[in-house]
C-alpha cells in the first residue's frame, strides 16, 4: 500500500510559493484572528505561523478575549479587514456564541478570505468558479490526489461527511475534476457498502477509526481528513489505518497526511490574494 504523505505535496506547494514571491514587490501578510484560548486553535495557529514563515511569508496574530462583545469584535475585525497591509485573513472558528459568526462571514473581504467562509466564495466553489477561495482542507484533498497522480476523471468517489468545511466543498471540487461523487454521512444507510463500492473514499466524519478495511474496496484509495484522539489518547483519523494493508492501494496517514497540506494551501491562497491586488 502506497502511503500518501503530505510532506511531498507541501514541498511542491512551497516551490510554487517561492517562485511567485520573486514576482511580487512586497511580502504578503496573513492575519490570523483568534478569540479565546482554545488549545486546538492555538495549536493550529502555531503550526500555520511556522509553516508560512518557513515559506517566506509574513504572519501576524490578532488575539481577542473569550468574553469580547459582539460589537467590539466586529469593530476590531472591520479594522483588520480594511487594513491595506493585510493581504489575507484566517479566522479561527467556531467563535464564541456571543459573537454572530454569520455576520463575520458576510463582513470578510472575499479577496482576503483565504479559507473560503464568505458566502461569495462558497457560491463560487459551488459554481465551479476558480476566482474564489475554497476551504483549505477541501483543496488539500485535491492537492494530494493530484500530487500522487491519482486519476479523478470518471472515478467513483464516496465522500463521508457533509460539513461546509470539507464534505460539501470537496464534493464540488471533485465534480469539477469530473469525478462521479456520492456524498454520505454518519446516518447513511449501509455506509459500508457505499464506501466499499467506491474507487476513492474521502472521509471527514470526525469519528475515530470509524472506517476499517470493510469500508474499503480492493485497491481503493482512502483519503482520511479526520483528526481525532483514540482510546489511548493518540492522534488518529476516521480510518483504522492499520487494517488497510493488503486492501487499499494507497492511503493518507494521520498524522502526516492531509493535515500537513492544509497550511501549505493557506500559503498558496495568500500568494493568490497578493496577485489579485
Amino acid at each position: 500500500m502506497l502511503e500518501l504523505r503530505g510532506k511531498k505535496v507541501s514541498d511542491g506547494i512551497k516551490e510554487y510559493v517561492s517562485k511567485e514571491l520573486e514576482t511580487l514587490t512586497f511580502v504578503p501578510k496573513l492575519a490570523i484572528v483568534r478569540v479565546g484560548e482554545n488549545p486546538d486553535d492555538m495549536s493550529y495557529e502555531r503550526g500555520a505561523t511556522k509553516k508560512l514563515k518557513s515559506f517566506g511569508l509574513d504572519v501576524a496574530s490578532y488575539v481577542f478575549p473569550q468574553d469580547i462583545s459582539d460589537e467590539d469584535f466586529k469593530k476590531a475585525f472591520k479594522d483588520i479587514n480594511e487594513d491595506d497591509e493585510v493581504t489575507g485573513i484566517l479566522l479561527l472558528r467556531p467563535l464564541p456564541r456571543t459573537i454572530n459568526e454569520k455576520d463575520i462571514e458576510n463582513m470578510i473581504d472575499p479577496k482576503k478570505d483565504l479559507d473560503g467562509i464568505s458566502p461569495i466564495n462558497i457560491a463560487k466553489v459551488f459554481a465551479g468558479d476558480t476566482t474564489g477561495f475554497s476551504p483549505c482542507t477541501a483543496e488539500a484533498v485535491i492537492e494530494v490526489l493530484k500530487a500522487y497522480d491519482i486519476e479523478l476523471t470518471g472515478k467513483r468517489v464516496t465522500v463521508v461527511g457533509r460539513s461546509m468545511v470539507v464534505g460539501k466543498p470537496v464534493s464540488m471540487l471533485l465534480l469539477k475534476e469530473n469525478a462521479t461523487v456520492t456524498m454520505t454521512h454518519t446516518r447513511t444507510v449501509d455506509l459500508k457498502k457505499t464506501c466499499s463500492d467506491a474507487e476513492i473514499v474521502i472521509t471527514a466524519a470526525g469519528r475515530a477509526k470509524m472506517l476499517n478495511s470493510d469500508y474499503c474496496g480492493q485497491d481503493a484509495v482512502m483519503i482520511d481528513v479526520g483528526i481525532n484522539v483514540d482510546e489511548n489518547g493518540k492522534l488518529c483519523g476516521d480510518v483504522d489505518y492499520a487494517t488497510l494493508d493488503g486492501k487499499a492501494s494507497a492511503a493518507t496517514p494521520v498524522p502526516g497526511g492531509v493535515g500537513t497540506i492544509t497550511t501549505a494551501v493557506l500559503a498558496k491562497h495568500l500568494i493568490q490574494a497578493a496577485k489579485m491586488r
